[in-house]
């Protein structure tokens, strides 16, 4: 699922982290932002959101314990590229995502039943069909099947390009104009990711970058249309709600899936799948949003600007890979451009 997976939730909506961030209601801010910052909110907030818009108020322990879950959803999230790989060692890409849907769909159906969680109105439903297709589906099956040709290091450094794609999905849907700033540091970015791309596929862009490509768009459309939901309840359940509106797509593709891919299980396909289900869709979200209401969006977001560079420590750790030079260098001026745009008023 999840773009999060990618590294910024859905109920977010600013230049930084896997989304952009809410701070306040309306044109509020977080203190020591003003209403013209990018982490400022792009979607009106109400309560029942979740998410305070200033974690100056809370207890130094309460922070400290904020900090650590977001640390671990970020880790979560970092994870999930080398578990869809470990994933297709036992199953084909259709088939890993659509089971990954659905057992991650059962998973938040649980929660949300013993929660006793309302069903959304009706008028929702667009929009949580909207954060189904990209976040759900498009962002899962178009990375793993990028995921077939390109390596997790590749991959890492173009979906870096994420927060920053969002962010231009939410000025485009918002209505508003970000500073020439903010675009100037988008383009750079995007430049940067371009260069890379095309420099590591010997020239031109492989069918792996289109994917990658195709991945940014349907994942920053499911983001930002998850923070116009998240404004009216918290982000876990937009999350959930739509894992659930996906279940019967799911079920029914890992029925035809598995039956034309062949599967050879093997304990890293288990662990890939269980990991990408379980803790990537639901731990990582769950402990992601729970930091995030207790410290605030614009701390949670500078924690997340770490996640391109752990998914490069993993894919060395966990699959062996080796970095060339320009992964890392490129990376890391992914994240300065990304900075750049979180500093420059809107």
């Amino acid at each position: 699922m999840t773009a999060q997976d990618s590294a910024t939730p859905p109920d977010s909506i600013s230049v930084s982290g896997h989304g952009e961030g809410r701070t306040g209601r309306g044109t509020g801010s977080t203190p020591g932002t003003s209403p013209a910052s990018p982490t400022s909110s792009a979607f009106p907030v109400s309560p029942a959101s979740g998410v305070p818009g200033s974690p100056g108020t809370r207890g130094t322990s309460g922070a400290r314990g904020g900090t650590l879950l977001a640390v671990l959803g970020v880790v979560a999230f970092s994870l999930t590229f080398p578990s869809t790989v470990w994933g297709l060692e036992s199953f084909g890409p259709w088939s890993l995502v659509a089971v990954r849907s659905a057992l991650a769909a059962l998973i938040a159906g649980c929660f949300l039943l013993a929660l006793r969680v309302p069903v959304p109105a009706r008028r929702h439903w667009a929009g949580l069909a909207v954060v189904g297709g990209g976040v759900v589906v498009g962002f899962p099956l178009l990375t793993t099947l990028a995921l077939e040709t390109s390596t997790t290091s590749h991959a890492a450094v173009v979906v870096g390009l994420l927060p920053l794609t969002t962010a231009a999905f939410a000025a485009v849907r918002t209505g508003r104009r970000p500073s020439r700033a903010f675009w100037l540091a988008a383009l750079a970015g995007a430049v940067v990711v371009i260069v890379f791309a095309v420099r590591q596929s010997g020239g031109v862009l492989s069918s792996g970058d289109l994917y990658l490509f195709g991945a940014l768009l349907v994942c920053a459309a499911g983001y930002t249309e998850g923070g116009r939901l998240a404004g009216v309840m918290p982000g876990w359940q937009v999350v959930g709600w739509a894992l659930i509106g996906c279940l019967p797509l799911a079920v029914t593709g890992a029925a035809v899936a598995l039956s034309f891919e062949p599967v050879r299980l093997t304990a890293h396909g288990v662990i890939g799948l269980g990991w990408v289900a379980a803790g990537s869709t639901f731990f990582g979200l769950y402990v992601w949003y729970r930091g995030m209401a207790s410290i605030g969006i614009a701390r949670a977001s500078q924690l997340q600007l770490a996640q391109p560079v752990l998914t490069l420590v993993w894919s060395v750790l966990l699959l062996g890979e080796h970095l060339t030079p320009a992964a890392p260098a490129a990376a890391v001026a992914v994240l300065v451009c990304i900075a750049v745009t979180q500093r420059a008023g809107t």
